[in-house]
């Protein structure tokens, strides 16, 4: 069975809920294309201007782009997961930044589909329906790994404080999910972006990715609900997390596979209107010239790799979905996709780089103007590759094939230690009691 197919095969088996016709791709894209043409079209001048998309989040919040994973029985378009990636392509090759400010609502939205409680699935499911955002806080900028930002108890109630930068798409959001420590035990808390003691500052300074909205959050004294509070999953649930890092990084790839593909269409567009070549008198063709054609050819093809690892990552990613909900997945199974996922991210980043700059062969130095941005495509792309960057990753998959190592084995090993240091520091204090 070919790739496409069983991506067809995979959307028509995984309809929850009888009754209900999942939607194909084409259904789906033709709802969300004329707002991504909409914002392909402010792209070049939200660079120059450095204005953030806030109208391009409000139109596809108004569309139900952020409901469209959610099945069709809580009031969403039930969009498998390639066809939620392949639409974020999509949106990644109108504008690179829409589609990577809503990394984080995608990801927690994935978390709420698998989790195990439906309560939790009532909770969430419809304020997304009704349009919420959600955007992350999770990273800090300390002189050591970890996190600092802390939630406390006092007279009854919980409050939290700290700070967190690379926030990315939280000033756009309406829901906030934020990693946290409580005593010794790392956690993640969700609270309404407008919670008194807030604080969301633009303050992101990087060459690209620049309207993500990924500067500083800065919570002060935040009153929040205990309900909300998540703890560290254990058992099963646990190999989650492999699942969840996996599709936090694609959405990168979709991102710049989106970039792939902005480039392809850059490079066409600005050969079709030119009329003069290098090096040729008078006026000319260069369409039909045939070491221009080779690079746009190169381009295209560079283009079409790109997109086809990212709906490879993306049916491995489903595959493990259904095997979920079938009680059917392993510790093996959420590994092996994680793997995947690194091995497709050292591929992808290098084919769009290679295409960023490639771009600039199909013409001279009018190819440089600040009025067409082609340098944002190198910009964007380069940002996007450097979260989590590709060459510890392509560490842990050597480890992993020569050594067998599960990624992030040192931080789980570490995580158990502390645990069972504290689970003798209770016995301990059990013996003495007694």
């Amino acid at each position: 069975m070919t790739q496409t197919a069983t991506v067809h095969h995979l959307e028509q088996k995984s309809a929850a809920h009888a009754g209900f016709v999942r939607p194909t791709y084409e259904e789906l894209a033709q709802r969300f294309r004329p707002i991504f043409e909409r914002i392909a079209e402010g792209a070049v001048e939200r660079e120059q201007n450095r204005a953030l998309p806030y109208e391009a989040v409000k139109w596809l919040r108004e569309a139900g782009f952020g409901r469209v994973r959610i099945p069709q029985a809580y009031g969403g378009f039930g969009a498998t997961i390639p066809q939620l990636f392949r639409l974020l392509v999509e949106l990644a090759t109108a504008d690179s930044n829409v589609s990577h400010l809503l990394r984080g609502h995608f990801a927690f939205l994935e978390s709420r589909i698998n989790h195990t409680d439906e309560a939790v699935r009532e909770f969430w499911f419809p304020k997304i329906v009704e349009g919420a955002l959600i955007g992350y806080a999770m990273a800090e900028l300390t002189e050591v790994t970890g996190t600092s930002a802390t939630i406390t108890q006092t007279d009854g109630k919980w409050f939290l404080n700290g700070k967190k930068y690379y926030s990315t798409g939280t000033i756009y959001a309406d829901w906030i999910v934020a990693s946290v420590v409580d005593g010794e035990e790392r956690v993640s808390v969700a609270l309404l972006a407008n919670s008194p003691g807030v604080t969301r500052e633009d303050d992101w300074d990087g060459f690209g990715q620049r309207m993500t909205g990924s500067g500083t959050t800065i919570f002060e004294q935040v009153e929040i609900d205990p309900a909300n509070i998540n703890r560290r999953l254990t058992g099963k649930d646990s190999y989650a997390q492999s699942y969840q890092k996996a599709f936090l990084q694609l959405i990168l790839l979709a991102s710049i596979a989106g970039v792939g593909r902005a480039i392809k269409r850059d490079g066409i567009a600005f050969v079709q209107r030119k009329t003069r070549a290098f090096g040729v008198m008078g006026e000319s063709s260069p369409r039909n010239d045939p070491l221009v054609q080779r690079v746009v050819g190169r381009l295209a093809s560079l283009s079409f790799a790109a997109d086809t690892i990212v709906e490879g990552i993306a049916l491995a990613l489903e595959e493990v979905h259904q095997a979920r909900l079938a009680d059917t997945a392993d510790e093996s199974l959420y590994v092996e996709t994680e793997i995947k996922a690194f091995q497709a991210q050292q591929v992808v980043i290098d084919l769009v780089l290679q295409a960023s700059t490639l771009l600039f062969e199909v013409g001279g130095a009018s190819a440089t103007s600040e009025t067409r941005r082609l340098d944002r495509h190198w910009r964007n792309a380069r940002t996007a590759a450097s979260h989590n960057p590709a060459i510890f990753r392509e560490r842990a998959i050597g480890d992993y094939y020569l050594n067998g190592t599960v990624p992030d084995a040192a931080w789980a090993a570490a995580e158990k230690e502390k645990e069972e240091a504290k689970a003798k520091e209770k016995e301990d204090a059990a013996a003495k009691a007694s």
